[in-house]
């Protein structure tokens, strides 16, 4: 008795050390965003699956700009079965950061981290999620990201430890296309 005993505390010792092993490292922003680049439209390419998206079936965009009190104003759309459906919501910069985590408010009090986790040096692409892994975006300047620059997006997210077989992609229409060339 006193052998299996210990064979399973060595057993489970084991698992614990591997498991602990295994885990990714901690998610860390990008060293420094300039917020003028990153204003304008993006197009969500792909994203983990949400509940206060779980309505829109394409064309999801996110809009930066200037709001008040130096705070940035968020527009978040998307079409749904029977239109398209808004939200507007509040940034503020996290100091210390060089702008690239933010606190995102839709509903107040209410907050949520937004972490720039990759971005492309000409602000092409980016990659957004939170320090626990459960939330994640890859947008783009474009309703369409070529296979290299949406490779370099994904090798971001990987890099950072994100779960990418949770990934759902958007449907952006050829509608955006226009939109998209007003874009900075």
């Amino acid at each position: 008795m006193n052998l299996r005993h210990t064979t399973t505390c060595l057993l489970l010792a084991t698992a614990s050390c591997l498991a602990l092993a295994q885990e990714a490292p901690p998610v860390a922003s990008v060293p420094a965003v300039d917020l003028a680049r990153y204003s304008g439209k993006w197009f969500e390419i792909a994203a983990f699956p949400m509940f206060f998206q779980r309505n829109c079936v394409g064309d999801t965009t996110a809009e930066y700009s200037a709001g008040e009190g130096g705070a940035i104003k968020v527009v978040n759309r998307c079409r749904t079965n029977s239109g398209f459906d808004e939200a507007t919501g509040r940034a503020t910069v996290v100091e210390g950061f060089a702008n690239s985590r933010l606190q995102v408010s839709f509903f107040w009090p209410f907050k949520a981290d937004y972490w720039v986790l990759g971005l492309d040096a000409d602000y092409r692409w980016a990659v957004v999620g939170n320090p626990n892994r459960k939330y994640l975006w890859l947008l783009s300047r474009t309703p369409q990201l070529d296979a290299p620059l949406l490779e370099a997006a994904l090798a971001s997210a990987k890099a950072q430890g994100f779960d990418l077989s949770q990934l759902r992609y958007t449907a952006q229409s050829t509608a955006q296309s226009g939109a998209a060339k007003s874009a900075p």
